[in-house]
């Protein structure tokens, strides 16, 4: 009988010192791990919130960028012409809103700004497309020789190329008869070329030296928006046997 009391004695004790050691025993800590549970669960979802409020914006933002760079490369030579007609007819209204006095009551010659817009969408644009194309076969390295070499050819071939077509299809389109635009060209295209030398080396070599080929016209163009509202100046002149 001794023996039994001693063991019962023992097991209370035991069964006292347990409470005392864990006094919320199992249910105390699922009370203590689940607030701490729902608390992370509650952050992981706000944390979760955030970076798709983060992703949708930036996705936002390079939305615009990834679908023209991807018409740039299913329709480069639509994609191209439309961006430089954009660009002609922003400068064209610029260069009217420069050039308008500010007490007259004229408004923006339209038909005008039709006309660089056609120009940038049906030459210009295509004629960039194959030059820019042309240069990346003929020099395909971005070194700084390379480079200067694109410069030259730009300035003694495609520059007064492209010069004499804009002035002669400004020219045929207002009107105006093959001696008449040959007197333009005598008239405008040596100022027009030395205005070139002095504005375009600095941007051609941006344009060559850190932009790959597909991107070189859009970025032409882009240094363009200013050169083109002096160029929509001098292509708007009245004809030169009449100045």
């Amino acid at each position: 009988m001794s023996g039994a009391l001693f063991r019962n004695v023992a097991a209370h004790l035991i069964r006292r010192n347990a409470a005392a050691s864990d006094p919320f025993g199992k249910t105390g800590t699922r009370l203590q791990s689940s607030p701490y549970f729902r608390s992370n669960q509650l952050f992981g979802r706000a944390k979760e919130t955030r970076s798709f409020c983060s992703s949708s914006s930036s996705s936002s933002s390079v939305g615009f960028v990834g679908w023209y760079l991807g018409m740039v490369k299913s329709r480069p030579v639509l994609t191209k012409g439309t961006t430089s007609s954009l660009i002609y007819i922003a400068a064209d209204l610029s260069s009217q809103t420069i050039t308008m006095k500010r007490t007259s009551s004229e408004s923006y010659d339209l038909v005008r700004t039709a006309r660089m817009g056609a120009y940038g969408l049906f030459i210009l644009g295509p004629v960039q497309h194959q030059w820019f194309g042309f240069m990346s076969r003929l020099f395909p390295k971005q070194d700084f020789i390379t480079t200067l070499k694109k410069m030259a050819m730009g300035q003694t071939v495609y520059g007064p190329i492209i010069m004499t077509i804009f002035l002669s299809f400004n020219g045929l389109l207002q009107g105006e008869g093959g001696s008449d635009i040959v007197a333009r060209l005598k008239r405008d295209l040596l100022p027009v070329m030395l205005n070139c030398v002095m504005y375009w080396p600095v941007c051609d070599f941006i344009t060559f030296k850190f932009f790959p080929v597909h991107l070189q016209p859009l970025v032409s163009n882009s240094f363009s928006y200013v050169w083109s509202i002096y160029m929509t100046y001098m292509g708007s002149k009245p004809a030169a046997n009449s100045s």
